[in-house]
C-alpha cells in the first residue's frame, strides 16, 4: 500500500523535464534496454521505507532514476533502480556502499543500497539542480565558476582518495550544481581498471568542459568516455590537422594563463599529475573573485618553468611543449614563485622586476631544496582533549591521544546510551578538541569513525579554556566558526572537512559529535584516528 506518511515535494522543471541529474545522462537511442517486468509504479514503498514519487528518466547505463521520499526521516530522495539484481547490479551496490562511507560536502549522500534479487537500488541525496553537463547547454562558463567548479571537485576526490578509494566516474554527467549553488560530485563506478590518477586527469576534462562546452576524450580518452556513463553524447574537444587537442584558450577568448596551463598540463599523460589534496589546494588558491585575477598572472599556477621566458604553446603535440618540471614535484617552486610574483607587485615602478628573481631552474630538481613554509603537510597536533560539557564525573574525557597515533585500530569512544542517539538525551554533544600549537593555514581535517551513522561538526575558536566542565562549557559557547557544513542524517564513517578560510589561520579545531551510531545495547561511537592538513 502506498505509504501517505511522505511530505510533497515540489520539483524543479526547465520546458517539463525536472533537472535532477547525476547518475549518468538521459538514455539516447543508444543506451541499453530497461526491463519492464516488475517495474516501480508510484505510490510503491520500498523496503518499506522509500515511497516512490515520480519517475525521471532512464539513464544511459539503463537504470530507472525516480523521485522519491523517506517516509521516516521525511526527506526527499533520488532512487536509482536496475533490473535485474543480483550479480547484475553488484558493482552498482559496491560502489554505492563504498560512497557511503565518505562523508563531504562536495560529494552526494548515499543513504541505502538493497538487492532484492529481481531488482536492486540505491538511495542517495535528492539535489534540485543541473549537471554540468547541462549547464553549458547555453556555452561555456566564465573562468571564476569554472575554477570554482573544480575546485569543488577535486576537494571531493580529495575526501574520497583520502581513504584508499577511487570515484571513477567524473565527468560532466556526475558533476552536479544545485539551485544553492553547491557543486557535488555524484555517481561512483569503481572497479579494477579505475585509479586516483585517473580521476585527477578527469579534473581536467571537467575544467575543459567547463571553459570550452568540449570533453577532450577522443584521442587519449579517460575511462569510460564513450562507454555508457552517460559521457558519449558530449561533444568532442577541438583538434587541429594533426590531432592535437586545443587549449582553451584557442577554443574561446578570455580564459586566463594560469588555467590554461593548469588544465592542459592536467590532461598530458606525459607529466604526472599532482595528488588530489595537492591539486584541490591549488584550485582553492586560483579560486579569487574575478577583480583579483592579476595577481594569478604574476603568481602563476602550480604547474611549469619553461627553459624560455616564452609562453609555451597550448597544443599537446609531441615537443609542443617545453617544459621543466612536473605538477607533483613542483609545490615548493610554485609557492616560491607565488611569493616572488606578489613581491614583484609591491615594488616600486622605477625598480628591474627581474632584479632580485633566481633564475628558472632547468631541470627536474627544485632550485632552493628546502622545503617550503607552505606546503600542503600533515600537521603535527600538539595537543588533544576530550570535550564533555555536560557531565559531572567525565568518566569518558580519558584516552584522547588515541585520536592521534596514527593507528585507526585504536581510538577513543564514548560510552553506550541507551534509547535515543542523541546522547541519550542527557547531553548537547561530545567533542574532540585539537591544537596545532601554532596558528597554521588548514586545507583538510579528516575524521575516521568506528562505525557509520553518526552526526559530527568541525568549529574552530581561539580560546583554550582548562579542562573541568566549566572550562568545557566556555569553549563550547566560544566556539562558533563552523568549517564547512554540518552533516546531519548520514552513514559513512569517514568524514572530511574543506571549508577553510584561505586568508585565515587556524590553531584550535573542535570536532564536536551531535548524535551516535547505533550500537549492540544503544549508542556509541568510537573516533579512531583525526588528521589535518595544511601548511
Amino acid at each position: 500500500m502506498p505509504s501517505s506518511a511522505g511530505p510533497s515535494i515540489d520539483t524543479i522543471t526547465e520546458g517539463g523535464r525536472v533537472t535532477q541529474v547525476g547518475e549518468g545522462q538521459e538514455a539516447d537511442e543508444s543506451a541499453p534496454p530497461v526491463m519492464t517486468f516488475g517495474a516501480p509504479t508510484a505510490g510503491e514503498v520500498l523496503a518499506e521505507r522509500y515511497e516512490l514519487v515520480e519517475h525521471i528518466n532512464n539513464d544511459s547505463a539503463g537504470r530507472l532514476v525516480w523521485r522519491g521520499v523517506d517516509v521516516i526521516l521525511r526527506r526527499p530522495v533520488a532512487v536509482v533502480l536496475r533490473y535485474p539484481g543480483g550479480d547484475s547490479a553488484t558493482e552498482m551496490l559496491q560502489a554505492a556502499v563504498a560512497a557511503s562511507r565518505v562523508i563531504h560536502p562536495n560529494l552526494v549522500g548515499v543513504y541505502d543500497a538493497i538487492d532484492e534479487a529481481d531488482r536492486a537500488y540505491v538511495v542517495r541525496e535528492w539535489v534540485d539542480g543541473q549537471s554540468l553537463r547541462d549547464l553549458t547547454a547555453d556555452g561555456p562558463l566564465d573562468p571564476a565558476r569554472a575554477t570554482a567548479i573544480g575546485n569543488a571537485v577535486a576537494s571531493a576526490l580529495a575526501a574520497v582518495h583520502a581513504t584508499g578509494m577511487v570515484h571513477g566516474n567524473v565527468h560532466p554527467g556526475t558533476v552536479m550544481i544545485s539551485d544553492e549553488g553547491r557543486v557535488v560530485l555524484a555517481d561512483a563506478r569503481t572497479d579494477g581498471d579505475d585509479s586516483q590518477e585517473n580521476d585527477i586527469r578527469a579534473v581536467g576534462g571537467v575544467l575543459y568542459f567547463a571553459l570550452t562546452g568540449y570533453w577532450p576524450h577522443a584521442e587519449a580518452p579517460l575511462r569510460g568516455a564513450t562507454a555508457g556513463h552517460g559521457r558519449a553524447a558530449i561533444p568532442d574537444a577541438v583538434r587541429d590537422a594533426g590531432g592535437a587537442l586545443a587549449a582553451p584558450r584557442q577554443v574561446r577568448a578570455g580564459v586566463p594563463a594560469y588555467l590554461d596551463d593548469l588544465t592542459m598540463d592536467l590532461l598530458d599523460a606525459q607529466i604526472a599529475p599532482p595528488s588530489s589534496d595537492v591539486l584541490a589546494a591549488e584550485l582553492a588558491r586560483l579560486d579569487v573573485p574575478a577583480e583579483e585575477e592579476h595577481y594569478l598572472d604574476n603568481s602563476g599556477p602550480l604547474r611549469f618553468a619553461a627553459e624560455t621566458g616564452e609562453e609555451p604553446s597550448p597544443l599537446a603535440a609531441a615537443g609542443g611543449r617545453k617544459v621543466a618540471l612536473g605538477i607533483a614535484g613542483l609545490l615548493v617552486v610554485a609557492l616560491v614563485g607565488l611569493l616572488i610574483g606578489i613581491s614583484t607587485l609591491g615594488d616600486d615602478g622605477d625598480k628591474d622586476p627581474q632584479a632580485n628573481q633566481p633564475p628558472a631552474p632547468t631541470s627536474s630538481a627544485p632550485a632552493d631544496s628546502t622545503p617550503a613554509a607552505n606546503e600542503v603537510r600533515k600537521l603535527a597536533v600538539k595537543n588533544v582533549r576530550i570535550i564533555d560539557p555536560d557531565s559531572k564525573n567525565r568518566s569518558e574525557v580519558g584516552g584522547a591521544e588515541k585520536v592521534i597515533d596514527g593507528d585507526e585500530d585504536k581510538g577513543w569512544e564514548t560510552e553506550t546510551y541507551r534509547d535515543r542517539p542523541n546522547f541519550g538525551n542527557l547531553k548537547k554533544g561530545m567533542g574532540v578538541w585539537l591544537d596545532l600549537g601554532e596558528p597554521h593555514s588548514v586545507k583538510l581535517v579528516q575524521a575516521v569513525l568506528s562505525a557509520p551513522g553518526a552526526s559530527a561538526q568541525l568549529i574552530s575558536g581561539t580560546t583554550n579554556p582548562p579542562s573541568t566542565s566549566n572550562g568545557d562549557k566556555q569553549l563550547v559557547a566560544n566556539y562558533t566558526d563552523f568549517i564547512g557544513q554540518p552533516f546531519e542524517d548520514h552513514d559513512g564513517a569517514t568524514m572530511a572537512f574543506n571549508g577553510f578560510d584561505a586568508d585565515k589561520k587556524y590553531q584550535y579545531l573542535l570536532f564536536w559529535i551531535t548524535e551516535l551510531p547505533p550500537s549492540e545495547g544503544g549508542f556509541k561511537l568510537g573516533v579512531q584516528e583525526i588528521t589535518v592538513q595544511g601548511s
